[in-house]
């Protein structure tokens, strides 16, 4: 007993859909083979640009790809702890390689803090301080630049390019002009942070105070309120949780920027893993980048935890399985 389903005739105007919908999924499919195409013909012409750039060594050294992390193997485990605690080791033999306590900053004629932990706490004392700054001038920034309370455009216009000057270029970028020109040190690293984190918390404070609800800042308007007034009281409280949960998130953003600019100078963690690397030091290298991933991970938990304290957990409900 056959089970097919009779063949259902369409109606012309059925029809006419019906090639309509076969025209548009051909045009799909070649757009989309077309793309694929395309893609693996840029991806095939870096490549070979890679190679010749190299002299024709790219795919010829592609096999030793790894061998890098080989050589970051210690020849002994304990290394990687005593390299992160500045603990002797007993095979000390006067080199930088091995010259673990050298590095200690003591607090006390006893009491000392590591080395490495001592220029992770620089890094993040270099990433909170350029994200306070970001924080205080973006938040002022932000109200001068958002539609809904300046009416003034050329000032709108003039907020809004000055802030986007100040994202346009990445921290390392900024920070190698201003290495150029206060030499090396972690000041020139907390000012290009800053830079760009007042640019890029200012771009999502203004769209934030643009979604504002303005019924409390129309009612402060009514009886007199002046601008300050209207945007302190009605518009402030409503937005600053998502201020403070952007902010954190910032923070997690510019303790990574903070290492990468360390590596061209500007202090801190960052500075100690390119010279253990450069110098091939296997144990400090590693425990370098055991102490990052624990305090990035670390950073960002803690980052989290405040973020749904700020604006409450049922903004991170969906998707959560509650």
């Amino acid at each position: 007993m056959s089970t097919a389903l009779p063949k259902v005739r369409l109606s012309p105007q059925g029809q006419l859909i019906e090639r309509h919908w076969q025209e548009m999924l051909r045009t799909r499919r070649f757009y989309t083979w077309g793309g694929v195409l395309a893609l693996l013909a840029v991806l095939a012409a870096s490549l070979w640009f890679a190679n010749e750039s190299n002299a024709g060594k790219f795919f010829d050294r592609l096999p030793h790809l790894f061998d890098f992390v080989g050589d970051l193997i210690p020849r002994d485990g304990w290394e990687i702890w005593r390299a992160l605690f500045d603990l002797p080791t007993p095979y000390a033999d006067g080199s930088l390689k091995y010259n673990y306590p050298d590095g200690r900053h003591y607090l006390t004629d006893t009491f000392y803090v590591p080395e490495y932990v001592y220029k992770m706490v620089e890094t993040i004392n270099i990433a909170l301080l350029a994200t306070l700054v970001g924080f205080a001038f973006g938040f002022v920034l932000c109200f001068l630049a958002a539609a809904n309370l300046t009416t003034r455009r050329w000032l709108r216009f003039f907020v809004r390019r000055f802030m986007e000057v100040l994202r346009a270029f990445p921290e390392i970028v900024i920070a190698g002009f201003f290495l150029a020109i206060l030499s090396l040190g972690p000041i020139p690293a907390i000012m290009a942070v800053a830079i760009h984190t007042i640019g890029s918390l200012g771009k999502m404070f203004f769209e934030v105070v643009e979604n504002a609800d303005m019924r409390a800042e129309e009612g402060l308007r009514a009886v007199g309120g002046n601008w300050v007034e209207r945007v302190w009281f009605a518009i402030v409280p409503q937005v600053m949780p998502n201020f403070l949960s952007y902010t954190l998130l910032r923070m997690e953003i510019n303790v990574r920027a903070s290492t990468i600019i360390g590596a061209v100078g500007g202090g801190g963690i960052g500075e100690s893993l390119r010279l253990s690397i450069s110098r091939g030091h296997e144990a400090k290298t590693l425990a370098i980048v055991i102490l990052l991933f624990t305090t990035i991970v670390a950073v960002d938990q803690f980052s989290a935890y405040l973020r749904k304290r700020i604006v409450g957990n049922q903004a991170f409900a969906f998707g959560s399985g509650d």
